[in-house]
């Protein structure tokens, strides 16, 4: 049972959640337009173009807006959670709807913080799990949307994880860390290679590769199968699912950068032993 002290740690650290998750819903909106813009300035580059000149466009530049009306977000109207609560959930100027994903994120974000407080307290285990967690599911919202895994937070997850693990901030030995990222790498590459070479078609991307071996470093190589197999089955059964329904996107793919996340907050909630039951293992 926790203490009062617990849970007034946890409550903290949970706030603290809410506001890192409104700025995750920047970087999972801006970063892809970032490497866009980046990516056509380089093309026009190589092509001996002269790149246009664009507005400035990052992770604090311009200010938020409504993408309806283009009325600009004053502080107390976006608050996390609260202003859209306050709003209901419509933009204070042209009344249009704001996406629910935005307080969802939030609220998962603070709730993950939340039990990561909990369950290791305000130590720099519990802060590691959380910059984990934050980092986790911006990749997946990121990977859902535009089939991208930016290696701007992969490899710095990645290196986290080896930190964390040489730091003893996490259960995971620095070898057995290392060699799980090894390993998550090296297989999801092997895969890649071997279904291009039999089918001539691209099946992920290096993205996936990435973020497997920054769960190889967080969670040790040990529990690299059960993940992968939790992320496969779920993955085929949602494509299954998305496809009789329709909901597939062009070319009928679905990005696996989610139900790898998935798997890696499973071993996260639930322990890697208990993961490794789950599936048998």
């Amino acid at each position: 049972m926790m203490t009062g002290v617990q849970w007034m740690d946890a409550s903290l650290v949970g706030l603290l959640g809410l506001l890192i998750g409104s700025f995750l819903n920047v970087v999972i909106h801006r970063l892809p337009k970032m490497m866009e813009r980046q990516w056509a300035v380089e093309c026009a580059e190589l092509s001996g173009i002269e790149a246009p000149e664009t507005e400035k466009f990052n992770l604090v530049a311009p200010r938020s807006r409504c993408p309806h009306c283009g009325h600009w977000i004053r502080w107390y109207e976006n608050v996390p959670l609260f202003s859209y609560l306050a709003l209901r959930g419509k933009c204070a100027e042209c009344k249009k709807p704001i996406s629910i994903r935005y307080p969802i994120v939030e609220l998962v974000t603070g709730g993950l913080f939340f039990y990561c407080a909990w369950q290791w307290g305000p130590t720099p285990t519990g802060f590691a799990w959380c910059a984990f967690s934050a980092c986790l599911l911006t990749l997946a919202l990121i990977d859902w949307d535009t089939t991208l895994l930016p290696d701007d937070i992969t490899l710095p997850l990645l290196w986290l994880g080896l930190v964390a693990a040489a730091l003893q901030w996490i259960p995971v030995g620095l070898s057995t860390a290392l060699w799980g990222a090894v390993a998550g790498y090296l297989s999801l590459w092997s895969v890649y290679w071997l279904f291009k070479l039999v089918t001539g078609k691209e099946g992920m991307g290096y993205g996936d590769f990435k973020l497997f071996a920054a769960l190889g470093a967080w969670f040790g190589w040990p529990v690299l199968i059960p993940m992968i197999l939790m992320a496969s089955v779920i993955g085929a059964v949602i494509g299954i699912g998305m496809k009789f329904t329709s909901g597939l996107r062009e070319g009928g793919y679905v990005p696996f950068g989610p139900f790898l996340a998935g798997a890696g907050f499973t071993a996260l909630l639930l322990g890697p032993q208990n993961l490794r039951s789950l599936v048998n293992l």
